[in-house]
């Protein structure tokens, strides 16, 4: 009996919320927008987490990167108008590093920013970078046309270069480069490679500074040594300022994620036998990627929360229809009363009637919000062809915001679409049992 009895309380229910179509249609859309906002909101949070954790995974998780920090500038040597510091990372420290005994491998990094890379009458601004064979599988960077540094460059000490693909396009447009020469830093430099367009890294956890692969130029790391040096000058009014630094970067890899802590540990503490002021930082991306995920769960449950205030303001739009209906149904309940109806059917009829609502709004709301991606890459097409240049001037995380839906999204919001409409229809549902027949039946 319980299933006919069920079936033909949510019929009727159905049939008098479509007697009101326009007043059920906009609390439905309430429950709609609630819905669509959840499984919206945490899919883009998904996708910006999951940019931001592959960023930290291209880093790697067996690797460890120690990056040289610039000191504060000494007062006094600010005051006379000249300043030459000297710190970070030396090459006997690269060479300590290698006899770590978890330590697999080692890459050691050199890099000048802002120098000027000319071919013919065209110059670009890039960031050099002195580097071994092993940067291109540490970055990920990919080759669109002939090869990266060899040892043999750096054994040679060869003027070589590869360009990045800004660069490359920036310098030569629609001319092969391969081959071709640039002047850079008073010196010619033979181009043998040239890479793929590599998306920027944004600056993760506050301990990795941002990077744009595009515009650099990468030689053999000796050759830059050879070439250029580890002192750096810059003019200035009333003075000059240098620094000297052998190495920027130096990438370790150990043999098993297990060891990444204790590695970390033990090359913190020989480093701080040789570095007595602190000019150097470690990061762990494994660490990071930790940090990374915590993030993205508090994320997901801030955006739950915001999106849970439309469910609320739904909920609300029910619970003031039915309670509409109740005072507009007031002779038609006297009369299910006076013919044996009990309290409980009464409360029944009602919650089935605000379950149809929600559970209607539910439905459509997880239809709507599948189509996230759609409506992004729409909005991402709409808004390259009004304004393409402040499209380009957004960061990479955002330009390229791949939406990922989470299923966890979809279940909750339907669920708790479902809980509103009972919670909701409550009141509404135990006002109407609680009414008298005699006055109900009475009501005009």
């Amino acid at each position: 009996m319980f299933g006919p009895q069920l079936f033909q309380t949510i019929r009727l229910g159905v049939k008098s919320l479509l007697l009101h179509k326009l007043r059920s249609a906009w609390a439905v859309l309430g429950i709609l927008i609630g819905v669509t906002a959840v499984i919206w909101l945490v899919a883009m949070g998904e996708g910006v987490s999951f940019q931001a954790q592959q960023q930290i995974k291209d880093l790697g998780a067996t690797n460890i990167i120690i990056r040289s920090v610039k000191p504060a500038m000494n007062s006094s040597a600010a005051a006379v108008g000249s300043f030459f510091a000297e710190y970070g990372l030396k090459r006997d420290d690269f060479r300590r590093l290698q006899d770590v005994p978890s330590v697999i491998g080692a890459a050691p990094i050199r890099e000048l920013n802002l120098k000027e890379a000319r071919y013919m009458d065209r110059a670009l601004d890039v960031r050099i970078v002195g580097c071994r064979t092993e940067y291109q599988d540490l970055n990920h960077l990919v080759l669109a046309g002939g090869r990266f540094i060899s040892a043999q460059d750096e054994s040679r000490v060869e003027n070589v270069c590869v360009l990045a693909s800004t660069s490359a396009s920036v310098l030569f447009r629609y001319e092969d480069p391969i081959g071709k020469s640039i002047y850079l830093d008073g010196e010619y430099y033979v181009v043998v490679g040239v890479t793929k367009e590599r998306g920027a890294t944004g600056n993760i956890g506050g301990s990795f500074t941002g990077q744009d692969y595009n515009k650099d130029v990468y030689i053999p790391l000796q050759t830059l040594r050879a070439r250029i040096g580890d002192m750096v000058m810059t003019a200035k009014a009333g003075g000059r300022e240098g620094e000297v630094v052998e190495l920027n970067q130096i990438t370790v890899t150990v043999r098993d994620i297990s060891d990444v802590d204790e590695t970390a540990a033990v090359i913190q503490n020989l480093l701080e036998r040789f570095h007595k002021n602190g000019d150097f930082a470690l990061i762990v991306p494994k660490e990071l990627l930790k940090q990374a995920e915590v993030t993205r769960m508090m994320f997901n449950v801030l955006l739950v929360l915001i999106a849970g205030i439309a469910l609320v303001v739904g909920g609300i739009g029910i619970m003031n229809i039915m309670l509409a209906t109740v005072t507009e149904r007031t002779r038609e309940i006297g009369i299910r009363r006076a013919l044996g109806a009990k309290r409980r059917d009464i409360v029944n009829q009602f919650l089935a009637e605000t379950l149809v609502l929600s559970s209607t709004g539910g439905l459509l709301g997880v239809a709507f919000g599948f189509s996230v991606s759609y409506v992004v890459a729409g909005g991402r097409w709409l808004f390259d062809q009004f304004f393409p240049t402040a499209l380009s001037t957004l960061p990479p995380t955002i330009r390229d915001l791949t939406p990922i839906i989470a299923p966890w999204s979809v279940i909750s919001a339907f669920v708790i679409s479902l809980l509103v409409g009972i919670v909701f229809g409550l009141y509404p549902a135990r006002r109407a049992s609680l009414m008298d027949p005699i006055e109900a039946l009475r009501h005009e």
